[in-house]
C-alpha cells in the first residue's frame, strides 16, 4: 500500500473517535520549533580567540564533521532542515558573531556581526531566536557573571546583556517574525554557601538594568532559563526555578524552562498548565537528562510525549515557545538535529491525534476506566501512518528514509572536511 492508502485506513482509527486527522496535520505545519545551531559545531562558536567550554557545559565525543565555519554550520542546518517536517526557526548564542577575523568582545557585539545569518534566514524564510552567551570567557571562568562581587565584571555583561537584546531586535525587525532572547548564566558555587541572598540581589539588580530599554515584543521577547545544579554550581544556582519564575511573574518576561535543568524525579510536563494559568506565554528548551543535566538527544519517550500532550490539551501551541537545546559528538551532529527535532514534531502530532474532550469528560465524572482503558489502547493506533504522510506532503523523506541521505552528506562533505 502506498503512504497515502495508509494515512487514508488510519484515519479511520482516530475519526471514529472525533479527531479531525486533516486539521491536526494543518495545525502542525504552523508550530515551529527552534533549532539550536550549537548542536552542529558543540558549541564551540566562531569567536577569533579560541576558548574552552565552561560553565558547567560538556560535550562528549569526536564523530567526524564538526562544522569549523559559519557556512559549514548553515550548510550543515540546510541539510537537517531539509529532513524535518514543518517550517522551523534556528536558534543562535552570541559566540556564533562573525567579526571577519576581527577580535570583538561581547559586549561590543553590535547586529553587524549577524547579518550573515540574517541573511541566510531571509534566503530559507526561518525566524532566529538569540542567547546572551555568559560562559567560555575569562571573565566567567570564577563561575558568576551577573551575580559576581566585582562591579566591573558584573557591568560587562550588563553590556553584553544590552547588546544582545539589541541583536534579538534586529533579527526581529529584519525577518519580520519576533526574537526570543532567552537569558541563561551559570552562576553559582560548588559547596554551600554563606550568604545566598545577595548573589541574588545582584543577579536581580543586573537583570533590571539590561531590561531597562523597552523593546517592542513585536521584534524582540525576552526570557529568562533557571537551572537546578551545574558542574561547578553543584551546591548552590543563583538563578534557580523560583528565583526566575518570580522574575518573570513581576517583570514581564517568559519564563523558560529547560527539561534538564530540574532535579531528575521532576518533569517539566507538570508544571506547563500550572504556570500557563498566570503567564500569557512560556518558552521551553526541550533536552533529554540522562542521570543529571547531560543534554542528551531527545527521543520520543514517555516525557516528551506528556510534553506535547500538555501543550496541545491545554489549547497552548501558540502559548509556548518550543526550543530544543541538546548536543552529542558521538553521533553525526545532522543526524542529532534531524532525529530531536523530528521527535519533537512526532510528540506534538501524537498529541493532536487524541479525542482530549472526550478524554477530559471521562476524568471528571469519575470513570477512571475507561480513562485508562483508552489512554493506553490509544498508544498503539497507527500513528506512524499519520507520520508518514505528514512527512510526504511536507517534501521530507518518510520512515527511516532520511538516515541515507545523512550518510550520504556524510561521505560527501562532513568527511572531507578537517577536525
Amino acid at each position: 500500500m502506498s503512504v497515502k492508502q495508509n494515512y487514508e485506513v488510519a484515519k479511520q482509527f482516530y475519526e471514529k473517535w472525533g479527531v479531525d486527522v486533516d486539521g491536526a496535520l494543518e495545525q502542525l505545519k504552523k508550530v515551529p520549533i527552534s533549532i539550536h545551531c550549537w548542536q552542529g559545531d558543540d558549541i564551540g562558536g566562531f569567536e577569533v580567540e579560541e576558548r574552552e567550554l565552561s560553565g558547567g557545559i560538556d560535550v562528549t565525543g569526536n564523530y567526524p564533521g564538526k562544522a569549523e565555519t559559519p557556512e559549514q554550520l548553515r550548510e550543515d542546518l540546510e541539510k537537517a532542515l531539509s529532513l524535518i517536517p514543518g517550517k522551523h526557526r534556528v536558534n543562535l548564542h552570541a559566540i556564533y558573531a562573525e567579526t571577519n577575523g576581527e577580535i570583538v568582545d561581547r559586549d561590543e557585539l553590535k547586529p553587524e556581526h549577524f547579518e550573515n545569518w540574517v541573511a541566510w534566514a531571509k534566503k530559507h524564510e526561518l525566524g532566529l531566536d538569540f542567547n546572551p552567551t555568559f560562559f567560555s570567557h575569562p571573565l566567567s571562568e570564577e563561575g558568576l557573571t551577573l551575580a559576581h562581587p566585582n562591579e566591573e565584571i558584573r557591568n560587562f555583561w550588563i553590556r553584553h546583556g544590552i547588546a544582545s537584546r539589541e541583536i534579538g531586535e534586529y533579527f526581529g525587525r529584519e525577518l519580520g517574525t519576533s526574537t526570543l532572547t532567552n537569558f541563561w548564566m551559570p552562576d553559582g558555587y560548588k559547596d554551600i554557601p554563606s550568604d545566598r541572598l545577595t548573589p541574588r540581589i545582584r543577579l536581580k539588580e543586573s537583570l533590571d538594568k539590561i531590561f531597562e530599554k523597552e523593546i517592542d515584543a513585536k521584534y524582540n521577547v525576552d526570557a529568562v532559563e533557571s537551572k537546578l545544579f551545574g558542574i561547578g554550581s553543584e551546591a548552590f544556582v543563583v538563578g534557580s526555578h523560583e528565583f526566575y519564575l518570580g522574575y518573570a511573574l513581576k517583570n514581564n518576561k517568559l519564563c523558560l524552562l529547560d527539561t534538564g535543568h530540574y532535579h531528575p524525579t521532576e518533569v517539566v510536563s507538570n508544571k506547563i498548565s500550572a504556570m500557563l494559568l498566570y503567564s500569557d506565554e512560556l518558552a521551553l528548551h526541550v533536552s533529554r537528562p540522562v542521570r543529571w543535566d547531560s543534554d542528551h538527544v531527545i527521543t520520543l519517550d514517555d516525557e516528551l510525549k506528556e510534553v506535547g500532550l500538555e501543550i496541545v490539551r491545554n489549547n497552548a501551541l501558540d502559548k509556548v515557545r518550543i526550543g530544543l537545546d541538546f548536543f552529542d559528538a558521538s553521533i553525526n551532529r545532522v543526524a542529532a538535529w534531524t532525529i530531536g527535532t523530528r521527535n519533537m514534531v512526532k510528540s506534538l502530532l501524537n498529541a493532536l491525534l487524541l479525542p482530549h474532550d472526550h478524554l477530559k469528560k471521562l476524568q471528571d465524572e469519575g470513570n477512571f476506566t475507561d480513562r485508562l482503558a483508552l489512554m493506553e489502547e490509544f498508544k498503539t493506533y497507527p500513528f506512524g501512518f499519520i507520520w508518514d504522510y505528514y512527512c510526504e506532503i511536507s517534501g521530507v523523506p518518510t520512515g527511516e528514509d532520511w538516515l541515507e541521505e545523512v550518510k550520504q552528506y556524510e561521505k560527501d562533505v562532513l568527511c572531507k572536511r578537517n577536525g
